[in-house]
């Protein structure tokens, strides 16, 4: 009788278990033996960084990679339609919570895509009603690993977070998840490949955080400081005092900074929004 693989499977996974736990004290030793993997060419650098990203999921918690409540981007159920669409076309997301009285009462999810269909088919009146779907809730403490294979056996993709007195704290997404394991995926908010520096609307731009300081000054006419840092990331992050989350924001002069993209060890990706008296330089490409 030929052997299951699923069998075989279990035993290697038990022994290579039992091979660890006999050697390994701690989770710091771990990381150094797969350190020293990659160090002698047994693992490439990616699939280091996404075991220890396996690794670090497992002891971080929801309220670690949260987008928080004041960064959220909610529709309310009684807004009329060509206000929901302004919204929708100005953020560019596919999913959006719906508040009915005010924002800790999350009556349901809104996806753009029945928007989509709602046009496609014509239909002469929008009823909220009609295309909300059911919200997820979970707590803040709740730990990733936990999320991702719920997320997974249900099949969504974002889930409202709250706090210990059932208030909403924030959101996260399966994407928000995976990107601790994976690094960056990408998304709405990417530069494209040959812009550091790219118009969203009048008063917003999607800048790389590794623009450097010199060529966002002379694109801005702005006079931030070279002396420290190198890039706009470096700056931001100087701002804020440690690494930001997505959905963060910070002024620098007359200039807010959002983080739309990061990950545990770098900013990638920035909205910038501009006040309307400072005159762009090269904005004219």
């Amino acid at each position: 009788m030929a052997k299951s693989s699923t069998g075989t499977t279990g035993r290697w996974r038990t022994r290579l278990t039992r091979t660890l736990a006999a050697r390994l004290a701690d989770r710091s030793q771990l990381i150094e033996m797969l350190d020293e993997a990659q160090q002698r060419g047994l693992l490439d650098a990616d699939a280091f960084m996404m075991l220890e990203g396996v690794l670090e999921v497992a002891e971080l918690q929801v309220r670690d990679i949260m987008v928080p409540r004041a960064q959220m981007i909610c529709l309310r159920r009684d807004e009329p339609i060509a206000r929901i669409l302004a919204a929708v076309v100005e953020s560019g997301h596919s999913r959006y919570p719906v508040l009915a009285d005010d924002r800790d009462d999350v009556v349901g999810v809104l996806l753009a895509k029945d928007l989509l269909r709602l046009y496609a088919t014509g239909t002469p009146k929008f009823e909220m009603r009609e295309y909300l779907r059911p919200a997820t809730f979970v707590p803040e403490s709740k730990r990733l690993n936990v999320l991702l294979k719920e997320f997974r056996v249900n099949r969504n993709h974002m889930a409202i977070v709250i706090n210990e007195y059932g208030g909403v704290a924030g959101l996260v997404t399966i994407e928000d998840v995976i990107e601790q394991i994976v690094g960056d995926i990408d998304d709405e908010f990417d530069v494209e490949d040959d812009q550091d520096i790219r118009r969203e609307a009048e008063r917003q731009f999607s800048v790389r955080g590794s623009t450097r300081i010199g060529d966002f000054n002379r694109y801005f006419n702005m006079e931030l400081p070279e002396d420290e840092f190198d890039t706009i990331a470096g700056l931001v992050m100087k701002q804020f005092g440690r690494m930001p989350r997505r959905g963060e924001s910070v002024s620098l002069g007359d200039l807010e900074f959002r983080v739309t993209r990061a990950d545990r060890r770098r900013i990638d990706t920035l909205r910038v929004t501009i006040p309307a008296r400072i005159h762009l330089v090269a904005s004219a490409e």
